[in-house]
């Protein structure tokens, strides 16, 4: 009896040789995934985004209720909140925390530095740092505080205890001019960073004439000549040696650190 034609193989997936290759067996078992799961799926996505949104905005979970401060000093924490103005029970999403920082900057120029973040699931946190007085410019009977910057960004009634006082007396030097008040500010706020803790604690005022003029005066007398806020540390050790090898001396000239001179009256 006659096997099958070879037309009558190829219409039943067959080839003279076997069975059909793999790649018609993979098709032959192949189908399209129905609409029925496309559309389940495409319905649950919709429902998860939009439970998502409600509970970010609409639900009464994840709302600012409370505001944490740290890091104030001088600023109490109340000061703190009260210029913050934040937003209360409003979305925790939807509080502007860079508008935050903003005002507390603009407000309380006392802060150098606000860290502003959400502490989920009620509390806005706010880390503040403050400017520190390294000077004080005295005018009008008022103090006013001058941060590591030359900014002044304060004013107070009394003298805050360790600080010492800028005695701006600008000459008609080139320097002067060019420099202005608020340079030469900063460098004399340079100065007072650059000197060794002891001393600092000792300085009473800083006398400015110029950029390269800035004199020292401490308690019992003393005065020190400083110069310039350039090569500050290496004249702060020279000056730490002298005070060392001569300390019945009431006046040292540091502003060439390489020659030193020392005095007493």
């Amino acid at each position: 009896m006659a096997g099958p034609s070879t037309a009558e193989r190829g219409a039943r997936g067959t080839t003279p040789s076997g069975p059909p290759p793999r790649f018609l067996r993979a098709r032959r078992g192949f189908r399209l995934p129905g609409r029925r799961p496309l559309v389940v799926t495409a319905v649950a996505v919709t429902l998860l985004g939009a439970g998502a949104v409600w509970l970010l905005y609409g639900s009464s979970w994840l709302r600012a209720e409370r505001v944490r401060v740290a890091g104030a000093g001088v600023l109490t924490a109340e000061e703190v909140r009260s210029a913050a103005d934040v937003p209360l029970n409003t979305p925790m999403v939807a509080v502007d925390t860079a508008a935050i920082e903003h005002r507390l900057r603009e407000r309380l120029p006392r802060i150098a530095k606000v860290d502003v973040s959400r502490s989920w699931p009620h509390t806005i946190s706010l880390v503040v740092t403050e400017r520190r007085p390294e000077a004080i410019v005295e005018e009008g009977g008022k103090f006013h505080e001058v941060d590591a910057a030359g900014v002044r960004f304060s004013t107070v009634n009394k003298r805050p205890k360790g600080v010492p006082v800028l005695e701006m007396e600008p000459d008609r030097s080139p320097s002067s001019r060019h420099f202005g008040p608020a340079g030469l500010r900063r460098e004399a706020v340079r100065v007072v960073t650059q000197l060794p803790e002891k001393v600092r604690q000792d300085t009473r005022s800083l006398r400015v004439r110029s950029y390269d003029s800035i004199t020292l005066e401490l308690t019992g007398g003393r005065t020190i000549t400083w110069g310039s806020g350039e090569r500050g540390e290496e004249k702060a050790k020279t000056l730490t040696a002298l005070m060392k090898a001569q300390p019945d001396a009431d006046h040292f000239d540091v502003s060439a650190p390489s020659a030193p001179a020392v005095s007493r009256s």
